[in-house]
């Protein structure tokens, strides 16, 4: 396997931080940390630069955010200066590299995959199998080691100074595990991690309909048998090779339907997941009184619709629509932000 070096030069190349700095800033422009830095952006990003250089660059600590949707979790949260920038830096290089280890079924943070991908994906699976074996990982991000992690890392990468500041990051959480699911790095290098049990299951299970995102993944074959033994050998390889275990092993017909992607597969259609329609027909109710309250603006109002009619349109949603009342709060909202950019005239 090719390893790769001299990536440092372009990692502190100023052009590759520059764009870091308007990567890392892009959809957060009222952030604190952001108004701040663009004060003097460019005496700024030579002295991260420098800090890079002159490896007196450390990652800062983190501060926690509690996230209570769809379930709680925490999330441990980085500074904008120095660390958001310096890890999209970090990444630009790295990202091609890695790219090209992952196989076609993996769908998470990558360029021309993502959740409605491999939705289609999942429906081809469906359609030509009479069986699904459904996983999941117990608190995959905390659950992360990190020795593991850098023994992964190291097997693609050979920059000393590279390898360097991969490995500050990766060390940065206390304890020997959890890669901190806020950081920019960290769902490359969950993608990396999960790689090892991709590869297991298409060279060594051979296992051709698998697919995965993120720590959630499916394998599906005619074989109700053949299923039942992959799911013994990647519970033993999780623990034994990756040091995780499962949260969920469920092995069921697909006639049943798949739940997947926030959407539940039949052989014949696509069903919106339950719970995720509820929370999204209750938050949809809200905005009108949100937005009367001044509380949220027009435009966010139209943000948060927009995102859910390309929610609906994957599935066949048609009463789901109706119900919610999902053109009527569009043609509302649109006509609310029509008015304030008349009055803004």
């Amino acid at each position: 396997m090719k390893r790769h070096g001299q990536l440092w030069a372009k990692i502190t190349d100023p052009e590759n931080i520059r764009l870091a700095y308007a990567k890392a800033k892009r959809c957060k422009p009222r952030l604190r940390g952001v108004i701040n830095f663009a004060k003097d952006a460019e005496a700024n990003l030579a002295a991260l630069r420098a800090s890079l250089l002159d490896k007196t660059f450390r990652t800062s600590p983190y501060y926690k955010k509690i996230l209570y949707e769809p379930k709680q979790r925490t999330v441990y949260v980085l500074p904008f200066s120095p660390d958001r920038i310096v890890q999209h830096a970090l990444m630009a290089p790295i990202i091609p590299i890695w790219e090209k280890l992952f196989i076609d079924d993996s769908y998470a943070c990558i360029d021309g995959k993502g959740v409605h991908a491999g939705s289609a994906r999942t429906m081809e699976f469906v359609r030509r199998n009479a069986y699904c074996l459904k996983c999941d990982i117990s608190k995959f991000y905390p659950s992360m080691d990190h020795e593991i992690m850098m023994r992964i890392i190291r097997r693609k990468i050979k920059c000393p100074d590279t390898l360097w500041l991969l490995e500050d990051i990766v060390r940065s959480f206390p304890g020997g595990k959890n890669i901190p699911i806020g950081n920019f790095t960290s769902q490359w290098m969950g993608n990396l991690y999960m790689n090892e049990l991709d590869q297991y299951a298409k060279h060594v299970l051979k296992i051709r309909d698998y697919i995965r995102y993120c720590d959630d993944f499916l394998f599906f074959h005619n074989d109700k048998a053949v299923l039942r033994d992959v799911a013994g050998k990647v519970q033993d390889f999780l623990g034994e090779v990756l040091q995780l275990r499962l949260s969920k092993c469920d092995l069921f017909p697909t006639s049943r339907g798949v739940d997947f992607l926030g959407y539940r597969h039949f052989k014949g259609y696509i069903l919106l997941r339950k719970r995720t329609a509820k929370r999204v027909a209750r938050r949809l109710q809200k905005l009108p009184g949100l937005y009367e309250a001044g509380k949220v603006t027009a435009d966010h109002c139209r943000s948060v619709l927009a995102s859910a009619r390309g929610w609906v349109k994957w599935a066949n949603s048609h009463n789901y629509q109706r119900k919610v009342r999902l053109s009527e709060l569009t043609e509302w909202a649109n006509g609310e932000c029509a008015k304030n950019s008349a009055a803004a005239v």
